[in-house]
Formats: structure tokens, sequence, C-alpha cells
């Protein structure tokens, strides 16, 4: 009976977004010297099998303070972004932007991070310190016996000047990309707690390697569809460009052919007519590899065949490719006119 006086009070509730409360709002989570980690609430669990249209989205802005204005860095649907590539010792605005089903937007409050100092030098700085402050009490403790001072003293020092290397090497690795190689290793793989575990660590969707493929550009070329999942659900971009342009749509196209893997992505709201920077489209690509099964889905699912891309007549002039993939072009032809 309560429950039936609260919907005739406000019959409205599903389709207007509630009002910000004052605890709704971002939040800084962990930082680094060049990361700073952002958290932010849902004011309403999303179901996930619905359609990506009926999902909440966040876009996330960050101010340049010269120009005074906001640029995106970051859209989807997860409630966690860590901004990365950041300078050590300096101050960044944030804000985001939240856009509900029914189309409004709203704004959250600016949030302000700080990065750390570069950790690197603290730690041989550290380590210098630890060890000269180490050496003189073994030196008091041990006094008694110089030959066993100068053995306790040269072994702590030898160990201190192997623990500064060490996390010399350390800290440049991972700066280089490290951690970003396991991640990529395990999308592709499939290893799903793996993943989950790396990103509980800091690890970002949106990092790319030197071709520009993210996380989910990986989890598309190995194809293991709960890692996909988990991937488009905890809020990766599904049309994300690498360094060629290409979507994980097209990479299913290229390398696999995976039709389970493109039904997910396509079903998650990718564009089934992007083109990478040559105007090649998924369907052509298909088309070439000879993937008859993914190119049915791909028409079935509002593909164009009549976009053509920008080295065309290439495709006119080599007769071996267009003969060796007759039968999927007459297929196009009979049932797609």
């Amino acid at each position: 009976m309560l429950k039936w006086r609260q919907c005739l009070s406000n019959p409205f509730k599903d389709f207007f977004p509630p009002k910000t409360e004052p605890h709704q709002r971002v939040t800084v989570g962990q930082v680094s010297h060049h990361s700073i980690e952002l958290i932010w609430t849902r004011e309403h669990g999303t179901n996930w099998t619905d359609p990506p249209e009926n999902w909440t989205c966040f876009t996330l802005e960050q101010k340049n303070d010269r120009k005074h204005t906001y640029k995106e860095i970051h859209k989807g649907y997860n409630t966690q972004f860590t901004v990365e590539n950041l300078e050590p010792k300096t101050t960044y605005t944030f804000r985001l932007k939240v856009t509900w089903p029914s189309g409004q937007q709203r704004y959250y409050p600016s949030v302000t991070g700080f990065t750390r100092y570069l950790s690197i030098y603290l730690s041989i700085y550290l380590s210098i310190y630890l060890s000269i402050y180490l050496s003189i009490f073994i030196y008091i403790c041990l006094s008694s016996s110089y030959l066993s001072v100068f053995i306790y003293l040269s072994i702590y020092i030898y160990l201190s000047i192997y623990l500064s290397i060490y996390l010399f090497i350390s800290c440049v690795l991972c700066s280089r990309g490290v951690q970003l190689l396991v991640l990529m290793l395990a999308c592709f793989h499939g290893h799903l707690d793996v993943v989950k575990f790396l990103h509980s660590c800091g690890a970002s969707w949106s990092s790319q390697d030197r071709s520009g493929c993210c996380a989910l550009h990986w989890a598309a070329a190995g194809g293991h569809l709960p890692l996909l999942q988990y991937l488009i659900q905890d809020g990766c971009e599904v049309d994300v460009r690498d360094g060629a342009s290409w979507t994980p749509l097209m990479i299913v196209s290229v390398i696999t052919g995976d039709t389970a893997a493109a039904s997910l992505l396509i079903t998650a709201g990718a564009d089934v007519n992007v083109q990478d920077r040559n105007g090649k489209t998924p369907l052509m690509v298909a088309v070439l590899n000879n993937y008859e099964h993914l190119v049915k889905i791909l028409l079935e699912n509002g593909a164009d065949p009549n976009i053509q891309n920008q080295v065309r007549s290439s495709y006119k002039q080599n007769k071996t490719a267009v003969e060796s993939h007759l039968c999927l072009f007459l297929f196009l032809l009979m049932n797609f006119r």
C-alpha cells in the first residue's frame, strides 16, 4: 500500500533524473606522480541487459587553466576513471557531466587533484638516508670490532645500492609500459581475473600501446566474450580508435571474423559503418577476408554495402582479389540490391 501511494505521488520518477544530492559528487581516489583517480556515484543501478541508449552516460572533462575551458577526456558508463600522463607536483581541475536516458544533462561540481613528487627520486633519497643512519647505528653497536663494522657496513651499502638500482629500473620499466603490456596480453588471452587485478592496481582502459590500441582492441582480437562484456560494462568506449583509426569491430573483421564478438560489440552500440583513415569499413574487410557469416551479421545490422573507400580504384584493378571473393559479392548482389 505504501509503495502504491509513493508511485501516485511521483508518477514520473522513472523518466526524470533525480536531483543531485550533496554527497553525490566526484572524489579523488589514488594519486601518483603521473596519474589521478576520479570516482563518482551512480544514482540508480544500471540494468546492463538493456540497450546502451538506456544507460546513464558519464563525460569527464579536464580544465585548461590558461584558456579557462574544459576538454573532454573520457566518456563511458563506469563510475571510475584514472587520468594518466600528468605532470608531477601539479594541480588539475576536473568536472563530470551526467547524461540520463531521457536526454537531460547535469554537471557535477568541479574537483581539484594534486599529483605527487616523482617517486623514483624519493625512493633513491630514502635508500641513501637509510643506509647512512643504519651504518652509524651498526658502527656504534659493533665499535669493539672494526672488522665486523667494516663487514656489516660493506654488506649494507651494497644492499642499499642494489635497492636503489632496483627501484630505478622498476620505475623506468613501469613508465615505459611494462604494466600496459601485461594488461594487453591478459586481455588478448582472456585472463579476466588478471585484468581485474591490474585494473584495481591502477591500469587504465584508455591506455594505448605504441600502435594506439587499447585494452578493448586486444580483447576483441582475442575473442573472449566474458572479458569483452566486462570491459564494455566497466565503461570502455566501444568505438575507440587506434593509430590506424581501427575500432574493436574493425579488429574483429580483420583478424578473427568472430561473429559472437562482433554481435556483442554491435549490441553495445558499435558503429557498423565506421571507416578507418583509408575509408575501409568492417563490411569491406570482412568481404575481403571471406568471413561470410560476419558479412551477413553486419548487413543485418545496417552495414551500408555502397560506401566507397579512398582507394576504390585499386580494387577494380586487382582482378585476383575480386575473383577470390566472387561468392560473397554475388551474395551481396542477390540479397542487398
